[in-house]
């Protein structure tokens, strides 16, 4: 490893969906059988990236909203 570098921490999984919100203040979705899965990776830089380019997709509709969730604390509550 070169000197300045830290070891990766491994696989922390984040997960990428969106969908129609019902309101622009909440988080209810319109249509749960239309919510979008993208996807799950396992960092947050490639969750960011897949998160945008969903996002961009759908920046005429200001009801869609997508979103990042950190499965890794999901899945190790007590590991931050």
């Amino acid at each position: 490893m070169m000197p300045g570098k830290t070891e990766p921490k491994g696989q922390l999984l984040h997960l990428v969906f969106g969908g129609e919100l019902t309101t622009l203040e909440g988080h209810e979705f319109r249509d749960l059988n239309g919510v979008d899965i993208v996807g799950i990776y396992p960092n947050y830089e490639a969750a960011f990236v897949a998160w945008k380019s969903a996002a961009q997709r759908t920046v005429d509709n200001a009801m869609m909203r997508y979103f990042i969730v950190h499965l890794h604390r999901l899945l190790e509550p007590g590991n931050p």
